[in-house]
């Protein structure tokens, strides 16, 4: 077992060793798929979020053994990234990996739980939310702050937003925080990095108007691009999925 804490956890290791090896029968699920399940668990007067990452396939199996960074290990250090930036993610406290001398298997990320009111789905589902075009410009202003310090989150899609009404405004915390890159982006990327968030044509135009407050691009432009990346992610995506059910049906 290889296990790394931040360093302001470290005296909360053998708790949170506890808390791992008890990960199937215990905890309080909130999210299970086929890749992974997430649960919440008590750390003394603390809540925290574990998100556990299932054994990859066998090819993947030796490359995250050997070449490559795990899903857990780059959550935590991306969470690090975007923190020492003041940008908004639940505090990272832990990363665990079980390897064999061969074989990667499995690996957990652990986190403060942060309590939400939203996340950017249900802005998507409710046009007429209050606030709605407060949160989604600012939401806009979020995503330009990433991009001014070289972050591009690949997986910028409407559940890893998790949106927590504040005083005076509104903060966001990315979560499923594994696939980043850290490059200088042209303009072309940083705009199509909002093409997955929704397929509502005013949403677009809204973001497209803040973007260009941000940014100083003309607002067409931005519109334009943002349009066209979306309905080609759309198509993409549903393209996919029904080849995806056809190979199901015929099983």
């Amino acid at each position: 077992m290889k296990q790394i804490f931040h360093k302001k956890y470290v005296d909360k290791s053998p708790k949170i060793d506890e808390i791992i090896s008890s990960f199937d029968t215990e905890g309080d699920l909130i999210y299970a798929g086929d890749r992974n399940q997430i649960k919440t668990f008590s750390l003394d007067d603390l809540t925290i979020t574990i998100k556990s990452f299932k054994s990859p396939n066998i090819i993947n199996k030796i490359v995250y053994r050997f070449f490559r960074k795990s899903k857990a290990e780059r959550s935590f250090e991306h969470a690090k990234i975007l923190l020492a930036n003041d940008l908004g993610t639940p505090h990272p406290i832990a990363y665990y990996e079980f390897p064999t001398a061969l074989f990667f298997k499995r690996s957990y990320y652990v986190s403060e739980h942060v309590p939400y009111d939203l996340t950017f789905r249900e802005l998507t589902h409710d046009l007429d939310m209050p606030e709605h075009e407060m949160i989604l410009r600012a939401f806009t202003r979020f995503t330009h702050q990433l991009h001014k310090n070289n972050i591009n989150f690949l997986d910028h899609s409407p559940g890893n937003t998790l949106i927590k009404k504040q005083n005076d405004g509104y903060q966001f915390y990315l979560v499923d925080l594994n696939r980043m890159v850290f490059h200088s982006m042209d303009f072309e990327t940083r705009v199509k990095n909002l093409s997955r968030l929704t397929v509502h044509k005013s949403m677009i135009e809204t973001m497209s108007d803040e973007y260009s407050k941000c940014t100083g691009e003309d607002v067409d432009k931005i519109f334009d691009l943002m349009w066209r990346s979306t309905l080609k992610f759309q198509y993409k995506f549903h393209r996919k999925r029904r080849i995806k059910n056809a190979l199901q049906f015929w099983k």
